[in-house]
Parts: structure tokens; C-alpha cells; sequence
């Protein structure tokens, strides 16, 4: 099926975060489970040039910001505390369709150091939907207090992107922050997560679905993760197909897309 597009719709669809475009800032998400220390992160960043509303349709609180590097001004989007992105809560769907609509240049995942365990499904998550995403390493005075010690080089190898430990509360390790975020977005730095791999069953059936994904997006088919899109209609995740409809094709489209084409 093809599918005709009504504009290339990036800036629309950041606009439909609320996300003011007229600054033709890059975009970056702040993403993170509760409690990790995000908000110090935010706070520490934006400083007082920062603003709250609400999420479009949503009850959920959007906080947005602004900081400085490198002669260059940044818009942060702080994204609500998840410990998923699999959209089973209302601030899981809206980080999640933010990642995936709005498509910001760059993400910053901020982990506790203390429970990395716990905090790297999300960042695994994150990074199965996109490539530029750099891990805070968070509250690592705590992990020092409580002996914990973490090979920062050992994980950006096992994770494939760039880790930078922080104590944002008093603002260690924020500047390398910046940097990198920066490195990303001006492409000097290439981030390549190692991706997950799941059983041989869900790789061939991966496989088999995304000709027919393909196929029913046609050229829209560039604008998506399409492995990302096929892992969850694997599973079954109607969400998707609902914010796909309300945020990508609503502005891409002059009709909407059947879904019962893909078998």
C-alpha cells in the first residue's frame, strides 16, 4: 500500500510535544527511572530557564529547559520517571512516544549508580529505539559511600555508548555531560549500541514481519525504527498503533493506515 505524505513533519511533530520550535534548538530527552536523581539532573542544567504545562492530552506535568554549550543553546525535555518503555502507565507512553515521534537529536538515560541492575532495562529499552543515547551515571558519591565500584569503560563496551559518572547535586561530571551530548549532535561522536538479541523464534518471526511493514508504510517507512515498530506488534502492544495514529500519520498522512494489511 502506498501511503501519500502530507509534509516531513519533524518540527510538526516536536510542536506536538510542545516543544517550541521557533528557538531551532536541538532537541534532547531526559529520560530515567524514579528516583535517580533526574530532576538535579534537569534542575542543575537548565537552572532557572526552565518552564512546566502538562503533556499534551495528558495529565502527566511536562517540564522543559534550556541550557548553553558551546556557543550553542539546547532545549531539554525532561521525560517522566519510567522504569519502562513498554507504555503499561501513562508516563511510560508519553516517554516513550517521545522518543519515538519527536525523535530528539540526542537522550540522556540518568541510572542510580548505586542499583544499576534495576535502572539498565530502561536503558536497553532506550537504546532498541534509538542509536544517540548517553548514560548518566548518577548518585556515584553514594556508590563510593557504600563501596561500590563500577568499571565505567567495562560498561560503555558491554553497552555499546558513552557513560558518564555524576554527582549532579554538586554538579561533578555535568560539563562531560554536555560535551558529549554536544559530540552527538554535531555527528563527532558515533554511538552504537549493542543491540539486544532475542530467541531464534522472535528473530525470524522479526524478520518475516518487517517486509509487510515496509509495505504498508511505504516511504513514511524511513521515519521509524521499523525493528523497534515489529517487536512490539509482536506483542501485541496497541498502544503503538494508537500514538502512531495520533502523532505520525495525523500529520503525515491523507489517510490512515489499515493495519490488518500486515498478516
Amino acid at each position: 500500500m502506498g501511503l501519500t505524505a502530507k509534509s516531513s513533519g519533524l518540527n510538526l511533530l516536536r510542536e506536538a510535544f510542545n516543544v517550541d520550535m521557533e528557538r531551532n534548538n536541538p532537541v534532547i530527552a531526559l529520560a530515567g527511572n524514579p528516583n535517580t536523581g533526574k530532576s538535579t539532573v534537569f534542575n542543575a542544567l537548565t537552572g532557572l530557564k526552565q518552564h512546566t504545562g502538562n503533556w499534551p492530552g495528558k495529565t502527566v506535568t511536562q517540564a522543559q529547559g534550556y541550557y548553553q554549550n558551546q556557543d550553542q543553546e539546547y532545549t531539554l525535555v525532561d521525560l517522566p520517571g519510567t522504569y519502562s518503555l513498554l507504555a503499561s502507565s501513562t508516563e511510560e507512553m508519553v516517554a516513550r512516544d517521545f522518543i519515538c515521534f519527536a525523535k530528539p537529536d540526542a537522550t540522556i538515560v540518568v541510572a542510580d549508580a548505586t542499583n544499576l541492575e534495576r535502572n539498565l532495562n530502561l536503558v536497553l529499552q532506550v537504546t532498541e529505539l534509538t542509536d544517540n543515547v548517553v548514560l548518566c551515571l548518577n548518585l556515584m558519591d553514594e556508590a563510593e559511600r557504600k563501596k561500590i565500584k563500577i568499571d565505567i569503560k567495562g560498561l560503555e563496551g558491554e553497552l555499546g555508548i558513552p557513560v558518564i559518572p555524576t554527582i549532579a547535586r554538586d554538579g561533578i561530571g555535568l560539563n562531560q555531560l554536555k560535551d558529549m551530548v554536544t559530540a552527538i549532535v554535531n555527528q563527532d561522536k558515533k554511538v552504537k549500541p549493542v543491540k539486544v538479541k532475542y530467541s531464534p523464534q522472535i528473530e525470524a518471526a522479526v524478520e518475516e514481519l518487517l517486509p509487510e511493514i515496509k509495505n504498508t508504510l511505504g516511504e513514511l517507512a524511513k521515519g521509524l525504527n521499523l525493528r523497534w515498530l515489529a517487536l512490539r506488534l509482536l506483542e501485541g502492544d496497541q498502544t503503538i498503533l494508537d500514538s502512531m495514529q495520533n502523532y505520525y500519520f495525523k500529520e503525515s498522512l491523507e489517510s490512515e493506515v489499515d493495519w490488518n494489511e500486515i498478516d
